[in-house]
């Protein structure tokens, strides 16, 4: 069993896909001849949540409003399709985790079939496969069932897990979980992080403050 555990978000803290999201969603919306949907829209209103409220708030009333977003996630994996970059400093993470045998979990509000295909495209999915998705729990983020159910799966207890996460819900689940949250600078800003839930903010996984907080944390599982 691992000593202790990194839990991931998906989209915008493994993989900076959110400008992706954005495109898929206004031209949904263009489709439907709804009004434009602005960047900080879909910032403030959409990112992170699951589709199930994204349906019920942006297309109240349609009859077709999941099918709305079930197009625009058809969009959003046919835009994956050229290969996308993880953020920087994922890779010597992964590298330092599996050497000190961290568990690795990812945790997220995506559809499955999007975190596969981001998982994918990002050059991950051999790296980290315990995937918990939201909409598979009883309870998707903001509620902090998703990140308690991957330290469940990895055996591992809230004081010995870190969280990273990018988005309001997100921040919000993984504080409630017990987990030490890092927030990452990819959407919001330092003061919208910490706002939400974040103990720390950090641009990427290259932060020389994430990488001290690493060490005392294998140090504290030894």
């Amino acid at each position: 069993m691992p000593r202790f555990a990194l839990l991931f978000d998906l989209d915008g803290t493994l993989i900076e896909s959110d400008h992706l999201h954005h495109a898929a969603f206004s031209r949904v919306m263009e489709e439907a001849g709804l009004p434009p949907l602005g960047w900080e829209a879909y910032r403030t209103g959409i990112m992170g949540k699951p589709n199930v409220q994204i349906a019920r708030d942006w297309f109240p009333g349609r009859p077709d409003a999941l099918a709305l977003v079930d197009r625009k996630e058809a969009l959003f994996r046919e835009a994956l399709a050229a290969s996308v970059a993880p953020v920087k400093g994922l890779t010597p993470l992964l590298d330092w985790a599996e050497a000190a045998g961290a568990g690795l979990a990812v945790v997220t509000n995506a559809p499955r079939a999007n975190a596969e295909a981001m998982l994918a495209a990002g050059g991950l999915a051999a790296r980290l496969t315990e995937l918990v998705i939201g909409e598979e729990c009883a309870r998707s983020k903001p509620d902090p069932l998703p990140y308690q159910e991957a330290m469940r799966r990895l055996g591992v207890t809230p004081s010995l897990s870190f969280a990273f996460e990018d988005s309001p819900s997100g921040l919000r689940a993984a504080r409630a979980s017990g987990a030490h949250v890092f927030g990452l600078t990819s959407s919001l800003t330092r003061e919208e992080l910490l706002q939400a839930g974040a103990q720390e903010a950090i641009a990427d996984f290259a932060d020389p403050a994430l990488w001290a907080a690493l060490d005392r944390l294998k140090a504290r599982a030894a």
